[in-house]
Protein backbone atom coordinates (compact mmCIF):
# COMPACT_ATOMS: atom_id res chain seq x y z
CA UNK A 1 0.00 0.00 0.00
CA UNK A 2 1.16 3.49 -0.80
CA UNK A 3 -0.59 6.27 1.09
CA UNK A 4 0.04 9.36 3.13
CA UNK A 5 -1.76 9.39 6.48
CA UNK A 6 -3.44 11.97 8.65
CA UNK A 7 -3.55 10.32 12.04
CA UNK A 8 -4.71 6.70 11.86
CA UNK A 9 -6.66 6.93 8.59
CA UNK A 10 -4.80 7.03 5.25
CA UNK A 11 -5.25 10.32 3.42
CA UNK A 12 -5.78 8.32 0.25
CA UNK A 13 -5.63 4.54 0.44
CA UNK A 14 -4.01 2.81 -2.55
CA UNK A 15 -4.72 -0.95 -2.48
CA UNK A 16 -2.24 -3.57 -3.54
CA UNK A 17 -2.39 -5.03 -7.05
CA UNK A 18 -5.42 -7.27 -7.46
CA UNK A 19 -6.25 -10.20 -9.72
CA UNK A 20 -10.00 -9.62 -9.33
CA UNK A 21 -10.57 -7.44 -12.46
CA UNK A 22 -8.85 -9.96 -14.75
CA UNK A 23 -10.60 -12.94 -13.17
CA UNK A 24 -13.99 -11.20 -13.42
CA UNK A 25 -13.33 -10.44 -17.10
CA UNK A 26 -12.58 -14.13 -17.74
CA UNK A 27 -15.87 -15.13 -16.11
CA UNK A 28 -17.81 -12.57 -18.14
CA UNK A 29 -16.12 -13.81 -21.32
CA UNK A 30 -17.52 -17.30 -20.78
CA UNK A 31 -20.91 -15.88 -19.82
CA UNK A 32 -21.19 -13.88 -23.05
CA UNK A 33 -19.72 -16.68 -25.16
CA UNK A 34 -22.09 -19.23 -23.69
CA UNK A 35 -25.17 -17.02 -23.96
CA UNK A 36 -24.41 -16.20 -27.59
CA UNK A 37 -23.85 -19.83 -28.53
CA UNK A 38 -26.87 -21.10 -26.62
CA UNK A 39 -29.37 -18.74 -28.26
CA UNK A 40 -27.91 -19.72 -31.64
CA UNK A 41 -28.69 -23.40 -31.08
CA UNK A 42 -25.36 -24.71 -29.75
CA UNK A 43 -26.18 -26.84 -26.71
CA UNK A 44 -22.71 -26.50 -25.17
CA UNK A 45 -23.34 -22.80 -24.74
CA UNK A 46 -25.46 -23.34 -21.63
CA UNK A 47 -22.55 -25.06 -19.90
CA UNK A 48 -20.22 -22.20 -20.76
CA UNK A 49 -22.84 -19.78 -19.47
CA UNK A 50 -23.25 -21.68 -16.19
CA UNK A 51 -19.51 -22.04 -15.58
CA UNK A 52 -18.86 -18.39 -16.42
CA UNK A 53 -21.67 -17.18 -14.16
CA UNK A 54 -20.49 -19.27 -11.19
CA UNK A 55 -16.90 -18.12 -11.78
CA UNK A 56 -17.97 -14.47 -12.02
CA UNK A 57 -20.12 -14.60 -8.87
CA UNK A 58 -17.27 -16.22 -6.93
CA UNK A 59 -14.88 -13.46 -8.01
CA UNK A 60 -17.43 -10.83 -6.98
CA UNK A 61 -17.74 -12.51 -3.59
CA UNK A 62 -13.99 -12.24 -3.07
CA UNK A 63 -13.82 -8.71 -4.48
CA UNK A 64 -16.67 -7.44 -2.29
CA UNK A 65 -15.06 -9.15 0.68
CA UNK A 66 -11.76 -7.32 0.16
CA UNK A 67 -13.52 -3.96 -0.19
CA UNK A 68 -15.60 -4.57 2.94
CA UNK A 69 -12.55 -5.54 4.99
CA UNK A 70 -10.72 -2.42 3.84
CA UNK A 71 -13.69 -0.24 4.73
CA UNK A 72 -14.22 -1.85 8.13
CA UNK A 73 -10.49 -1.59 8.80
CA UNK A 74 -10.67 2.19 8.69
CA UNK A 75 -8.69 2.57 5.48
CA UNK A 76 -11.34 4.62 3.66
CA UNK A 77 -11.28 8.32 4.44
CA UNK A 78 -13.00 11.33 2.88
CA UNK A 79 -10.99 11.18 -0.34
CA UNK A 80 -11.89 7.53 -0.96
CA UNK A 81 -15.54 8.25 -0.18
CA UNK A 82 -15.51 11.08 -2.74
CA UNK A 83 -13.75 8.83 -5.24
CA UNK A 84 -16.41 6.15 -4.83
CA UNK A 85 -19.19 8.69 -5.31
CA UNK A 86 -17.67 10.01 -8.52
CA UNK A 87 -16.99 6.47 -9.75
CA UNK A 88 -20.57 5.35 -9.14
CA UNK A 89 -21.89 8.52 -10.79
CA UNK A 90 -19.83 7.92 -13.92
CA UNK A 91 -20.76 4.24 -13.93
CA UNK A 92 -24.46 5.10 -13.91
CA UNK A 93 -23.85 7.72 -16.61
CA UNK A 94 -22.24 5.01 -18.77
CA UNK A 95 -25.32 2.85 -18.18
CA UNK A 96 -27.52 5.74 -19.31
CA UNK A 97 -25.52 5.84 -22.56
CA UNK A 98 -25.76 2.05 -22.84
CA UNK A 99 -29.55 1.97 -22.65
CA UNK A 100 -29.81 5.23 -24.58
CA UNK A 101 -28.16 3.53 -27.55
CA UNK A 102 -30.71 0.71 -27.47
CA UNK A 103 -33.68 3.06 -27.06
CA UNK A 104 -32.33 5.04 -30.01
CA UNK A 105 -32.08 1.84 -32.07
CA UNK A 106 -35.73 1.10 -31.27
CA UNK A 107 -36.81 4.61 -32.24
CA UNK A 108 -34.68 4.62 -35.40
CA UNK A 109 -36.04 1.30 -36.62
CA UNK A 110 -39.63 2.32 -35.93
CA UNK A 111 -39.63 5.98 -36.97
CA UNK A 112 -37.04 6.04 -39.74
CA UNK A 113 -35.86 2.70 -41.14
CA UNK A 114 -39.22 1.00 -41.70
CA UNK A 115 -40.94 4.08 -43.26
CA UNK A 116 -37.86 4.72 -45.41
CA UNK A 117 -37.89 1.14 -46.69
CA UNK A 118 -41.61 1.40 -47.35
CA UNK A 119 -41.03 4.35 -49.67
CA UNK A 120 -38.67 2.36 -51.90
CA UNK A 121 -39.58 0.39 -54.97
CA UNK A 122 -40.42 -3.24 -54.20
CA UNK A 123 -37.80 -4.27 -56.69
CA UNK A 124 -35.23 -3.38 -54.05
CA UNK A 125 -37.01 -5.45 -51.39
CA UNK A 126 -39.70 -8.10 -51.98
CA UNK A 127 -43.24 -7.91 -53.36
CA UNK A 128 -45.12 -8.44 -50.07
CA UNK A 129 -43.20 -5.88 -48.01
CA UNK A 130 -45.38 -3.56 -45.90
CA UNK A 131 -44.00 -0.72 -43.82
CA UNK A 132 -45.82 -1.37 -40.55
CA UNK A 133 -44.61 -1.63 -36.96
CA UNK A 134 -44.39 -4.16 -35.52
CA UNK A 135 -44.56 -6.92 -38.07
CA UNK A 136 -47.47 -9.22 -37.33
CA UNK A 137 -46.89 -11.89 -39.95
CA UNK A 138 -44.11 -13.53 -41.88
CA UNK A 139 -42.68 -11.35 -44.61
CA UNK A 140 -43.99 -8.10 -43.18
CA UNK A 141 -41.33 -5.49 -42.38
CA UNK A 142 -38.56 -7.79 -41.29
CA UNK A 143 -37.71 -10.28 -44.02
CA UNK A 144 -39.05 -12.29 -46.96
CA UNK A 145 -41.86 -14.70 -46.16
CA UNK A 146 -40.75 -17.91 -44.56
CA UNK A 147 -37.74 -16.53 -42.70
CA UNK A 148 -39.62 -14.85 -39.85
CA UNK A 149 -42.44 -16.96 -38.41
CA UNK A 150 -45.78 -15.28 -37.63
CA UNK A 151 -45.91 -13.92 -34.08
CA UNK A 152 -48.03 -11.79 -31.79
CA UNK A 153 -46.89 -8.75 -29.87
CA UNK A 154 -47.26 -8.24 -26.13
CA UNK A 155 -49.21 -5.41 -24.55
CA UNK A 156 -48.87 -3.73 -21.14
CA UNK A 157 -51.43 -5.96 -19.41
CA UNK A 158 -50.97 -7.74 -17.18
CA UNK A 159 -47.48 -9.01 -16.57
CA UNK A 160 -45.59 -5.80 -17.54
CA UNK A 161 -47.95 -3.76 -15.36
CA UNK A 162 -47.43 -6.12 -12.43
CA UNK A 163 -43.67 -5.77 -12.87
CA UNK A 164 -44.01 -1.99 -13.00
CA UNK A 165 -45.87 -2.06 -9.69
CA UNK A 166 -43.22 -4.34 -8.20
CA UNK A 167 -40.31 -2.07 -9.16
CA UNK A 168 -42.08 1.13 -8.12
CA UNK A 169 -42.94 -0.43 -4.77
CA UNK A 170 -39.34 -1.57 -4.35
CA UNK A 171 -38.21 2.02 -4.89
CA UNK A 172 -40.53 3.11 -2.08
CA UNK A 173 -39.34 0.40 0.33
CA UNK A 174 -35.71 1.24 -0.45
CA UNK A 175 -36.31 4.94 0.24
CA UNK A 176 -38.02 4.10 3.55
CA UNK A 177 -35.03 1.91 4.46
CA UNK A 178 -32.64 4.76 3.64
CA UNK A 179 -34.50 7.23 5.82
CA UNK A 180 -34.64 4.66 8.62
CA UNK A 181 -30.87 4.16 8.41
CA UNK A 182 -30.25 7.91 8.59
CA UNK A 183 -32.42 7.98 11.72
CA UNK A 184 -30.48 5.02 13.13
CA UNK A 185 -33.49 2.64 13.13
CA UNK A 186 -31.52 -0.45 12.18
CA UNK A 187 -34.33 -3.00 12.59
CA UNK A 188 -36.67 -1.00 10.36
CA UNK A 189 -33.90 -0.53 7.81
CA UNK A 190 -33.16 -4.25 7.59
CA UNK A 191 -36.85 -5.16 7.32
CA UNK A 192 -37.50 -2.81 4.40
CA UNK A 193 -34.25 -3.86 2.72
CA UNK A 194 -35.34 -7.50 2.75
CA UNK A 195 -38.68 -6.37 1.30
CA UNK A 196 -36.81 -4.59 -1.50
CA UNK A 197 -34.70 -7.65 -2.28
CA UNK A 198 -37.83 -9.84 -2.32
CA UNK A 199 -39.63 -7.47 -4.71
CA UNK A 200 -36.65 -7.57 -7.07
CA UNK A 201 -36.61 -11.37 -6.97
CA UNK A 202 -40.35 -11.56 -7.73
CA UNK A 203 -39.83 -9.15 -10.64
CA UNK A 204 -37.31 -11.57 -12.17
CA UNK A 205 -39.69 -14.50 -11.67
CA UNK A 206 -42.51 -12.62 -13.42
CA UNK A 207 -40.21 -11.66 -16.29
CA UNK A 208 -39.08 -15.26 -16.65
CA UNK A 209 -42.70 -16.37 -16.85
CA UNK A 210 -43.39 -13.60 -19.38
CA UNK A 211 -40.55 -14.85 -21.61
CA UNK A 212 -41.93 -18.39 -21.40
CA UNK A 213 -45.37 -17.08 -22.40
CA UNK A 214 -43.95 -15.10 -25.32
CA UNK A 215 -41.98 -18.04 -26.70
CA UNK A 216 -44.61 -20.75 -26.25
CA UNK A 217 -47.92 -18.90 -26.71
CA UNK A 218 -47.18 -15.82 -28.84
CA UNK A 219 -44.22 -17.22 -30.80
CA UNK A 220 -42.35 -13.98 -30.15
CA UNK A 221 -38.66 -14.82 -30.13
CA UNK A 222 -35.29 -13.19 -30.43
CA UNK A 223 -35.36 -14.20 -34.10
CA UNK A 224 -38.71 -12.46 -34.76
CA UNK A 225 -37.28 -9.76 -36.96
CA UNK A 226 -36.23 -6.32 -35.82
CA UNK A 227 -39.10 -6.12 -33.33
CA UNK A 228 -38.12 -9.34 -31.57
CA UNK A 229 -34.44 -8.45 -31.46
CA UNK A 230 -35.01 -4.96 -30.03
CA UNK A 231 -37.64 -6.20 -27.56
CA UNK A 232 -35.48 -8.92 -26.06
CA UNK A 233 -32.35 -6.79 -26.24
CA UNK A 234 -33.94 -4.06 -24.12
CA UNK A 235 -35.93 -6.19 -21.68
CA UNK A 236 -33.19 -8.82 -21.38
CA UNK A 237 -30.42 -6.37 -20.58
CA UNK A 238 -32.72 -4.61 -18.13
CA UNK A 239 -33.49 -7.92 -16.43
CA UNK A 240 -29.75 -8.58 -16.10
CA UNK A 241 -29.31 -5.18 -14.48
CA UNK A 242 -32.15 -5.96 -12.06
CA UNK A 243 -30.28 -9.15 -11.16
CA UNK A 244 -27.08 -7.16 -10.53
CA UNK A 245 -28.96 -4.58 -8.48
CA UNK A 246 -30.62 -7.29 -6.42
CA UNK A 247 -27.18 -8.79 -5.66
CA UNK A 248 -25.96 -5.36 -4.52
CA UNK A 249 -28.97 -4.89 -2.26
CA UNK A 250 -28.58 -8.40 -0.85
CA UNK A 251 -24.94 -7.72 0.06
CA UNK A 252 -25.92 -4.39 1.64
CA UNK A 253 -28.70 -6.07 3.66
CA UNK A 254 -26.35 -8.74 4.99
CA UNK A 255 -23.83 -6.04 5.89
CA UNK A 256 -26.55 -4.12 7.72
CA UNK A 257 -27.26 -7.19 9.80
CA UNK A 258 -23.59 -7.22 10.80
CA UNK A 259 -23.72 -3.55 11.79
CA UNK A 260 -21.41 -2.30 9.05
CA UNK A 261 -23.16 1.01 8.36
CA UNK A 262 -23.88 4.03 10.52
CA UNK A 263 -26.32 6.89 10.19
CA UNK A 264 -23.64 9.21 8.78
CA UNK A 265 -21.36 6.74 6.99
CA UNK A 266 -23.09 4.42 4.54
CA UNK A 267 -22.09 5.14 0.96
CA UNK A 268 -22.22 1.43 0.12
CA UNK A 269 -25.94 1.65 0.82
CA UNK A 270 -26.32 4.88 -1.13
CA UNK A 271 -24.44 3.59 -4.17
CA UNK A 272 -26.64 0.49 -4.38
CA UNK A 273 -29.72 2.69 -3.92
CA UNK A 274 -28.63 5.00 -6.75
CA UNK A 275 -28.24 2.00 -9.04
CA UNK A 276 -31.61 0.53 -8.08
CA UNK A 277 -33.45 3.78 -8.70
CA UNK A 278 -31.73 4.01 -12.09
CA UNK A 279 -33.00 0.52 -12.92
CA UNK A 280 -36.52 1.66 -11.95
CA UNK A 281 -36.35 4.65 -14.30
CA UNK A 282 -35.13 2.52 -17.20
CA UNK A 283 -38.05 0.15 -16.69
CA UNK A 284 -40.53 3.02 -16.84
CA UNK A 285 -39.04 3.95 -20.23
CA UNK A 286 -39.39 0.34 -21.37
CA UNK A 287 -42.93 0.12 -20.10
CA UNK A 288 -44.01 3.16 -22.11
CA UNK A 289 -41.93 2.82 -25.28
CA UNK A 290 -41.96 -0.97 -25.70
CA UNK A 291 -45.23 -2.18 -24.20
CA UNK A 292 -47.57 0.79 -24.71
CA UNK A 293 -46.39 2.35 -27.99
Amino acid sequence: MSASTHGGTPYYYVPAESRHPVMAAIGLFFVILGAGQWINGHDWGKYSLAVGLVWWLFVLYQWFGDAIRESQGGLYGHKIDLSYRWSMSWFIFSEVMFFGAFFTALWWARAHSVPALGSLDNALLWPDFKAVWPSLAAGVTASPAGIVEPFQTVGPFWLPTINTALLLTSGVTLTIAHHALRENHRGKTIGFMWATVLLGFVFLLVQGYEYYHLYTDLNLKLSSGVFGSTFFMLTGFHGFHVFLGMLMLLVITLRLQKGHFTADKHFGFEGAAWYWHFVDVVWLGLYVLVYWM
